[in-house]
């Protein structure tokens, strides 16, 4: 008996530290996330003066909204977890780095306002979904779900994360982030060793050749650093280090550039359904929070080795990792209430 309530106390701890390498765009949508925030809190006071700018969306009026469109998902009556759901003060925003329409990055943000942390969840492009009509191998992946609307992925995301709601979206793709650095006057970095790497068959091609020491980057080479990952010592755990360094390299450039320039070019290259009134409030709550109040996990799966390489979510853990972000305790749920 205590060796078992060990060996659960143990996969927890794992689960907890589960801090996986965020992909290529996955460090930028922070970056153009804190861009926005930033933007928000330094300009709202002459912006209300306009009158109804709570309603209003930077991002575009004819976006897709959640709460519109996914009333039914927001808080799913079927989850194990709905009490614990429903009761949270948590905002869901679902973060997507879109490349040749398929969502090559797919995060769910969960920001707890009340105890100032925020709980990033990563979901692998290539985690199996399968939805009725879609039968191909390729289909089968949840990248494959969005086809120009993020709804879809939306409702995807709150399928395997067992009813979790999900409130808010952002969509960004390569182009917008090269468009955005170039924006902020590129980024600095020192770059530790010569960065090459060629893919003619990745879409877009993979072009990689960034000399070693100190420069700017501009927008594509800075696409270009975020899509490398060949060649670092550590493996993985290098480049998120490099990720990271770029991200602090970013908002420090952020603010010391034209901010208003910034802000404008990413609302021309962001498609999102977070208006003025929910970006100040969030920023207003978020203040004062630093990088220990960030936790990341990647959902738990099982890779399948062979194509078409799916990784398959392993419902009971995944139940695990949202009792332990919204602080359930665990005889609240039970094995056969989690969805296989």
């Amino acid at each position: 008996m205590e060796k078992e309530l060990e060996r659960k106390v143990n996969e927890k701890k794992k689960l907890s530290k589960s801090k996986k390498n965020k992909s290529a765009l996955q460090s930028f949508l922070q970056t153009f996330i804190g861009a926005f925030i930033i933007f928000i809190i330094i300009f709202t006071p002459m912006m209300t003066v306009l009158g109804g700018v709570a309603e209003y969306n930077p991002f575009g009026d004819d976006n897709p909204v959640l709460e519109e469109e996914m009333e039914d998902v927001l808080v799913s009556s079927t989850s194990p977890f709905f009490n614990a759901f429903k009761e949270s003060k948590r905002v869901n925003v679902l973060l997507l780095g879109v490349n040749s329409g398929l969502t090559d990055t797919i995060m769910l943000v969960s920001f707890d306002k009340e105890a100032k942390k925020v709980d990033v969840i990563s979901v692998p492009r290539d985690t199996y979904y399968h939805r009725p009509g879609f039968d191909s191998d390729a289909e089968c992946k949840i990248n494959a779900a969005y086809k120009g609307d993020p709804v879809n992925t939306a409702k995807a995301v709150s399928d395997v994360l067992l009813g979790m709601p999900i409130n808010y979206y952002a969509v960004i793709d390569y182009k917008g982030v090269s468009n955005i650095v170039d924006a902020m006057g590129g980024v600095p970095m020192d770059i530790d060793f010569h960065m090459v790497y060629n893919d003619p068959y990745d879409k877009p091609p993979l072009r990689i050749n960034i000399p070693k020491g100190y420069q700017v980057l501009d927008g594509e080479h800075a696409v270009q650093f975020l899509r490398y990952r060949h060649g670092y010592a550590e493996g993985d755990i290098g480049r998120v280090k490099a990720q990271q360094r770029f991200v602090k390299s970013a908002f420090k450039q952020c603010l010391s550039f034209d901010l208003p320039k910034i802000a404008n070019t990413v609302f021309q290259n962001v498609t999102s359904d977070i208006n003025i009134g929910t970006a100040v409030s969030l920023a207003t709550k978020g203040m004062g929070m630093n990088s220990e109040d960030i936790t990341t996990y990647t959902i738990p799966y099982t890779p399948q080795p062979e194509a078409p390489f799916y990784v398959y979510p392993k419902s009971e853990e995944i139940g695990d990792m949202i009792e332990e972000i919204y602080s359930i305790e665990s005889n609240n749920t039970s094995e056969t209430a989690i969805k296989n």
